[in-house]
């Protein structure tokens, strides 16, 4: 296809006509107007089973050649022949019509496709019988609070809730600490977007009033925290980190707001997101991880990662849709938890892809993920995806009754420094009672990632044909602003042969992980196919390995992470195995050195 041929093609597929279709009452009729230009061929006999046209639009101008239809069919790798191009042409431009009309619509970016995503198999059963969540601080001593509260920044909820529910320390006294560091270290880590400062002063008050009063909520009850800033905050900006949106005020509060705010936890910031949920770029800059503050914290829940690693809030809720979570806690070195898909209502939230975002905890501690997860999860009425299966905690589970694979050849091809962290690991895991057996999967099926590109590309649509997406910070092939303008030529027929492959992709895994009830894996193994089949991960710190600033001469530690996977609906598992290893090597308790 010759360059003015595709700029053509371009300019008809991606703008919009002087000649929109008007929409009245919920109908789309034609132009007042007649056109003056009579089409080109006589108008088709009917369109499907009903004998109608689309849309009423068979009398308007053929804008769409032959050439340029069967140049956008070479461009996608069809080759039909020319009498099929040519009866191709009347319904290509009714088409057309219809898309601009369509673009005519207000859909606000908070409204769903009329489709929902579940994973697992059709006959999968749902978990029966009643919750079981038992917390390895429900008999807690509360203990006593240090000379300095500021010793406790890199605590865990389970070391912090039994000081506030015995009133050792206040919630008052922890806000007022954890809000002092954000302010301190957020403008070298570029991780707060938003401070709630008085907000989260008056929730700790009200906090301390009922914890006073013998009314205790629970492990989160006082304790601080952040949001990914693509969690709707009610009078709060909620910016998605993107140029477009910093001046976005939402007006509700998403469903994890309202049953964090339920919990007696404390909102303390809108944390940094790479724009868009892609990377850690936002419109101030890139989010940095507190072991190296020239290095990008990863994305895109960047600043959910860097504060929870630094010690600036609690804990923090992220999104995951393809490594979101996985990637920014390998490189700032916290627990982060992806949850099986469905596990937690989006309601309120930034939607990417609405077939593959999750909602999860970053935290500095293994059960702390299950705590926060259990605060949070289950049908809200709104979020039709969202699962009724119970979450089972069971911290002192034995590790003997699980089945335990391990991707063996996966760890056998880390090399140098990383593979002694490795096998280091895995002989840490034997110690600790986790027997494990080697297990393959191999990822043979078709590229369908695209699926992302072409919900992302939906999703941000406006901002891609008035321009605004040109003014986000990232403008190589690889950033959203190409990607959606990219994704515009993806075929519907392709996205939905895509979904069926997915359908075919999930039964596969399914059987494999019928085998096993943890699997442990480097963190990336496996992090397409896991995220198109909707499988909880758990992620956690497991060594560091050496490195240097750009001085070259500055030493910095750079963390090295370990998984375990689950099966659908079973995130307690592969958190009782990462609870074990936890316990047995305490990474955990080794944090940054921050710099101002």
């Amino acid at each position: 296809m010759d360059r003015r041929t595709w700029l053509q093609l371009i300019t008809i597929l991606a703008t919009a006509s002087e000649a929109y279709p008007q929409q009245r009452g919920g109908t789309i009729t034609p132009p007042a107007t007649p056109p003056a230009t009579p089409p080109a061929t006589p108008p088709a006999a009917g369109a499907g089973r009903g004998g109608r046209g689309q849309g009423g639009f068979q009398n308007q101008p053929m804008r769409v050649t032959k050439e340029q239809v069967a140049g956008a069919l070479k461009l996608m790798g069809l080759d039909f022949q020319e009498a099929e191009i040519e009866m191709m042409l009347r319904g290509v431009n009714q088409a057309l019509y219809s898309y601009e009309a369509l673009r005519k619509a207000d859909v606000p970016l908070d409204i769903e496709p009329a489709f929902t995503f579940h994973p697992g198999l059709p006959d999968r059963q749902p978990i029966k019988g009643p919750q079981r969540f038992e917390t390895t601080i429900a008999k807690a001593a509360g203990g006593k609070a240090p000379a300095n509260l500021e010793d406790l920044a890199f605590s865990r909820i389970v070391e912090i809730a039994p000081l506030l529910k015995s009133r050792a320390i206040s919630s008052t006294d922890l806000t007022k600490m954890y809000l002092a560091r954000m302010e301190k270290y957020s403008p070298k880590l570029l991780c707060q977007i938003t401070s709630t400062a008085d907000l989260a002063l008056a929730q700790a008050a009200a906090a301390d009033k009922e914890i006073r009063a013998g009314k205790y909520r629970g492990p989160l009850h006082g304790i601080p925290f952040g949001l990914k800033d693509l969690f709707d905050t009610k009078g709060i900006l909620t910016t998605f980190g993107a140029e477009p949106y910093q001046t976005r005020i939402a007006e509700k509060d998403a469903t994890v707001v309202e049953r964090l705010r339920a919990s007696g936890a404390v909102l303390m910031a809108k944390l940094s997101m790479g724009a868009l949920a892609q990377g850690g770029l936002w419109f101030k800059g890139m989010t940095k991880t507190p072991w190296n503050n020239e290095q990008t914290s990863s994305g895109s829940s960047a600043g959910s990662a860097a504060s929870t690693a630094a010690g600036l809030v609690g804990f923090a809720l992220g999104t995951e849709t393809l490594g979101s979570i996985i990637s920014p806690s390998q490189a700032c070195g916290t627990v982060g938890l992806r949850p099986t898909y469905g596990r937690i209502s989006r309601y309120g939230a930034m939607a990417l892809s609405w077939t593959m975002d999750k909602v999860g905890p970053i935290t500095r501690g293994v059960e702390d993920c299950a705590i926060v997860l259990n605060a949070v999860y289950g049908p809200d009425g709104r979020d039709r995806s969202v699962g009724a299966d119970p979450f089972h905690w069971e911290p002192r589970k034995p590790l003997a009754s699980l089945r335990v694979g391990v991707l063996q050849k996966d760890f056998d091809r880390m090399q140098g420094a990383q593979k002694a962290i490795y096998d280091q690991a895995l002989e840490d895991l034997k110690k600790a009672g986790v027997k494990m057996t080697p297990a393959e999967f191999v990822e043979d099926g078709p590229t369908i990632r695209f699926l992302l590109s072409a919900e992302g590309a939906a999703a941000f649509d406006d901002i891609t044909r008035d321009g605004q997406v040109r003014n986000l910070k990232g403008q190589s092939n690889g950033d959203w602003p190409n990607t959606f303008r990219t994704s515009r030529l993806i075929p519907a027929v392709e996205y939905i042969r895509a979904q069926r492959a997915r359908t075919q992709l999930i039964a596969k895994f399914e059987k494999f992980m019928a085998e096993w009830d943890v699997l442990v894996i480097p963190p990336n193994s496996l992090l397409t196919t896991t995220n198109l089949t909707g499988n909880p991960q758990v992620v956690m710190k497991c060594g560091f390995t050496d490195g240097t600033k750009a001085d070259g001469t500055t030493k910095v530690q750079v963390p090295r992470s370990i998984s375990f996977l689950g099966k659908i609906y079973d995130e307690g598992s592969p958190l009782r195995v990462a609870l074990a290893y936890e316990q047995a090597t305490g990474w955990h308790k080794k944090n940054p050195v921050l710099e101002v």
